[in-house]
């Protein structure tokens, strides 16, 4: 369960395979990056404290503060969050919980949709999210066909399958690792 905005929200089921294999590769991809670092990565069961009305159980966090990690959880707000949206969860992880990550001073917020195989990346610049960038998986055979249309086609897309991760310098994660197989 979470609090969120001091109301108790049961979590739903187990996640679908598509969900855990998605903050499975996310949580790696961080994990292998950090090894050895200051920060630390943590994902699935950890509870994040942000104050008395709001304990989320996000999928994948960065924490760079060792202050704030506690044997019963983060207390305080990690530098980054990923949300893996569920059957159910969308309103909640793009609303409520995205106010107090934002107000807490989460620095980089994910959403991540795993039916449209894309992220969402917001920023936190003095206290409020800004969408930076919507990321959206295209398979190899997609990148070949965009590249073939005709430079003014209203149909060719910028692709950008690569996320920079704002909160640490050369770390970029490849949409490829995330939605393979998905």
């Amino acid at each position: 369960m979470e609090l969120v905005d001091g109301k108790i929200v049961m979590m739903l089921p187990r996640p679908k395979i598509s969900h855990a294999r998605v903050y499975g590769r996310i949580y790696c991809n961080f994990a292998n990056y950090f090894k050895g670092k200051k920060c630390e990565v943590f994902g699935g069961n950890m509870d994040v404290f942000l104050d008395e009305k709001n304990r989320f159980v996000p999928d994948v966090m960065i924490v760079c503060n060792p202050k704030i990690i506690k044997e019963d959880g983060i207390h305080g707000a990690p530098d980054l969050v990923v949300e893996v949206l569920s059957f159910g969860t969308a309103s909640r992880d793009r609303g409520k919980k995205k106010d107090a990550y934002e107000k807490a001073g989460v620095k980089e917020y994910w959403i991540v949709d795993t039916i449209r195989k894309s992220v969402e990346v917001y920023l936190n610049e003095n206290n409020h999210f800004y969408l930076d960038n919507v990321y959206e998986y295209m398979t190899d055979e997609e990148i070949a066909e965009n590249a073939a249309l005709p430079d003014n086609d209203v149909n060719k897309v910028i692709v950008n399958n690569e996320i920079k991760v704002s909160i640490c310098e050369g770390l970029v994660i490849n949409l490829k690792d995330i939605f393979n197989k998905i």
